[in-house]
């Protein structure tokens, strides 16, 4: 088997794009649609925000991704690797509340030759892990079976997510959820 079906990726491939786009970039555009489901944004605050992957390794691979455009980490100010690194620990947080995960793996692509397919806007993916969560489908088949649809993990973690709002302190900005519209 070389593909399996998915339609709910022609939704993503078949959207109108915001007529404000910003230079093309989908990591700037996102935070700025009416519609944070549709964005797929589950949490944000005033420098980062967190979005679902349309295209997930595992159910509730999610990435973090600072709102200043760029792709060098070492550029980034106090400030925003504060907020970026909180969310992280929120992202971490509202996945053990909702997907019980037993690890996680989290990494950046930095730089064209490390594989990523959007190198000028910097983003952290945070991807669950289960023992066994690899089986013979991506071995023998070259597929990948994502077992949870994007909706159903959208609603769960935007609801953790919201859970924390009143329990957040420290120095970052507490996360906000975008209007659902």
């Amino acid at each position: 088997m070389e593909r399996l079906f998915a339609p709910w990726r022609i939704e993503w491939v078949t959207r109108e794009r915001p007529e404000d786009e910003v230079d093309g970039c989908v990591f700037c555009e996102l935070p700025g649609w009416d519609d944070a489901r549709d964005a797929r944004v589950v949490a944000a605050s005033d420098r980062a925000y967190v979005v679902l992957n349309n295209y997930p390794y595992n159910p509730g691979h999610t990435m973090v991704v600072p709102r200043a455009h760029g792709g060098d980490f070492t550029a980034l100010d106090d400030e925003t690797l504060l907020e970026h690194a909180r969310l992280q620990q929120l992202t971490f947080a509202a996945l053990e509340a909702t997907l019980a995960p037993d690890g996680f793996n989290t990494g950046l692509n930095l730089g064209p030759g490390a594989g990523g397919s959007i190198d000028d806007h910097l983003h952290t993916h945070v991807v669950p892990r289960w023992v066994g969560d690899t089986n013979f489908m991506p071995i023998v088949g070259d597929t990948k079976v994502v077992v949870e649809d994007l909706d159903r993990t959208y609603d769960a973690l935007y609801d953790a997510f919201g859970s924390f709002e009143e329990a957040t302190t420290g120095g970052a900005a507490e996360p906000v959820h975008l209007d659902v519209g």
